[in-house]
């Protein structure tokens, strides 16, 4: 890795990638939908059962949000009652590594943490 990219990117008073990577990013719902969407289709319900401390406000918004950035994908079926699935986009797919490694440092975290106490 170049170190000296952090003096590119003041010059160009440019957002560093991480600073745009995070803002969509932002809290934990966003990666969380996507981790359970990695693998497979999700009803909205489904996910909702997955993250039960999600408000359903908040969970809409969220997936709104994650289909605006073109990291969902939002499938509606033209029956009744309205039947609606979610999946990742292939370009959601290129954050799959990323929640992997996401998830591998939590468990080593956690494996780390626990000795200590």
């Amino acid at each position: 890795m170049n170190e000296n990219i952090d003096l590119i990117i003041d010059k160009k008073n440019e957002k560093c990638p991480v600073e745009t990577a995070l803002e969509v990013m932002d809290g934990k719902w966003k990666i969380l939908i996507l981790w359970y969407l990695r693998r497979d289709t999700k009803r909205f319900s489904e996910l909702q059962k997955l993250m039960p401390k999600i408000t359903q406000k908040m969970l809409s918004s969220k997936l709104k949000e994650l289909e605006s950035d073109g990291l969902i994908i939002r499938k509606v079926y033209p029956v009744v009652p309205p039947k609606v699935e979610y999946y990742m986009s292939e370009y959601g797919v290129s954050l799959k590594p990323i929640l992997k490694q996401l998830y591998l440092w939590g468990e080593e975290h956690k494996r780390l943490r626990s000795k200590e106490l």
